[in-house]
């Protein structure tokens, strides 16, 4: 049985609709939702504009692997943050920013991105060490669905 903690997704990039409906599914499958204990996905669910961020408890090894893969896949950024499990591994986030590869960074229980000391002699500076964290709290595009119009709340209408 696989150990299992929690982990949150952000999702962002362009996509064409059939993409975003087998993502849909992935996330589905998954059994991810738009909040904390909140009821399984739905295409409706995603909030236009913004990218899309999903949360699970018990998630084995703190991985959505088919998401993360499928993601990468179509170059979707994508951001995952997953807990540690007692002495067997630490809290990470993983960033993808639709081109490369992943990197993955340490990160504590309540995703704050952490260095030790191997990194801060790796990373050499304190700038070198800035753009690091800056690397790891990439802010991710919004998940835009292609055909979607998007319109500013100051455009909306007024009723």
């Amino acid at each position: 049985m696989a150990d299992r903690v929690s982990a949150s997704i952000e999702i962002g990039g362009n996509i064409s609709a059939s993409g975003y409906a087998e993502l849909a599914e992935i996330i589905t499958a998954e059994g991810l939702s738009v909040e904390w204990d909140g009821e399984t996905f739905k295409l409706e669910h995603r909030t236009t504009g913004e990218p899309l961020t999903l949360y699970a408890y018990e998630v084995p090894w703190g991985r959505f692997e088919e998401l993360e893969s499928w993601c990468i896949e179509n170059r979707l950024p994508v951001a995952r943050w997953s807990g540690g499990f007692g002495s067997e591994w630490t809290g990470e986030r993983v960033v993808f920013t639709g081109d490369g590869a992943p990197w993955s960074y340490i990160a504590d229980e309540c995703d704050r991105i952490l260095v030790d000391r191997a990194t801060v002699e790796q990373l050499g500076s304190i700038e070198a060490i800035l753009a690091h964290f800056d690397a790891a709290n990439a802010v991710l595009p919004p998940l835009a669905v292609e055909g979607e119009t998007t319109r500013k709340p100051s455009e909306a209408a007024i009723d």
